[in-house]
């Protein structure tokens, strides 16, 4: 993806891997020729934050057709310099992660149906896989797949393990944010359906917070309570979706938890992705808050919703490197 941005009198244009969620460093490409007639060429170490941003109006409505100059962006109270901007559909890596612990049994087929509803209301380049966990963590797919487009083989892999024993929400989690380290697309989307009980993981919720805030992954969670559930805990939801620009759901009956995962690849699909250079170059691995507004065509404030800061460390949670970045 190319986009053009003026620069001292000249064009930039920048060369970009995208989309990424963390910030990166690029190392300048050997041998890069430093500039060629009527068009300078200018190798750099471009450490870019790159946000996926949903925009809603008052009334909960998408917001296309925004422009670069609808949206300001903040690092840490300091107005920052949009260097990419895009909305557009892309392919994403998705993560499933589901809950099959005892609480969950009464609840299996609406939550393999809701499921199944966001595979086919999602881009059908989409990688996916399925995390099943009870007290353990098992993938749903053959070992030999890492990842599938494939309804039928995603209901198979949703319908493998029986529901029954305790739950390790946690450890799920940190499995699944793993798992997507693999995946060759940028956008990385993991969707976390539990009754939000955790009485037998391995880590905690401090840690899974976390690996959230330092990985490139957007998390939505559903949330399926009934009566019968003790170890209900709808708040450890909201804070893991929050740590990453996503979203939490509750819904009051199983019934809606179909239309909520048609509404999660909805929003998947009609983000905006934006990108700056932070003006603090600094890596030292602080946390870095970041405020995205958008105003609209008449001046009224929207709703935006993306992730609310990252860590300024130079290669977030053991990442490969991603590709060079050229200033052209």
């Amino acid at each position: 993806m190319w986009k053009q941005v003026p620069a001292g009198g000249r064009i930039l244009t920048i060369a970009c891997s995208l989309p990424l969620l963390f910030l990166i460093s690029a190392k300048p490409i050997p041998g890069q020729t430093t500039a060629q007639p009527g068009n300078s060429i200018i190798s750099v170490d471009l450490d870019l934050v790159v946000l996926h941003a949903t925009v809603r109006d008052r009334e909960g409505g998408f917001v296309s057709g925004l422009g670069e100059g609808d949206f300001k962006v903040f690092e840490d109270g300091a107005p920052q310099v949009v260097r990419v901007f895009e909305h557009e559909d892309v392919p994403v890596a998705v993560g499933l992660v589901v809950d099959n612990s005892g609480s969950m049994g009464r609840k299996r087929k609406e939550v393999t149906a809701a499921a199944l509803a966001f595979v086919r209301s999602s881009n059908p380049q989409d990688e996916m896989f399925v995390v099943n966990f009870n007290e353990r963590t098992s993938f749903g797919l053959p070992n030999t797949e890492l990842f599938s487009a494939s309804a039928s083989k995603l209901e198979r892999a949703l319908n493998c393990v029986p529901a029954n024993g305790k739950t390790a929400l946690y450890d799920a989690i940190e499995v699944g944010l793993a798992h997507l380290k693999k995946a060759t697309l940028d956008k990385k989307v993991l969707i976390v359906i539990s009754d939000g009980g955790d009485n037998a993981s391995h880590h905690t919720l401090g840690q899974v917070r976390d690996s959230a805030g330092r990985s490139d992954a957007i998390i939505y969670t559903v949330g399926l309570f009934d009566e019968y559930d003790h170890d209900r805990n709808p708040g450890i939801l909201r804070k893991i979706a929050r740590a990453t620009g996503g979203e939490a759901f509750l819904p009051n009956e199983t019934s809606k938890v179909v239309p909520i995962c048609e509404r999660i690849a909805e929003d998947i699909r009609n983000q905006y992705t934006i990108a700056y250079v932070p003006s603090n170059q600094n890596l030292d691995n602080t946390y870095r808050t970041i405020n995205l507004t958008a105003t609209g065509q008449h001046g009224e404030k929207l709703l935006v919703r993306t992730r609310s800061g990252y860590f300024a460390s130079p290669k977030q949670g053991g990442l490969p490197e991603k590709p060079s970045e050229k200033l052209r």
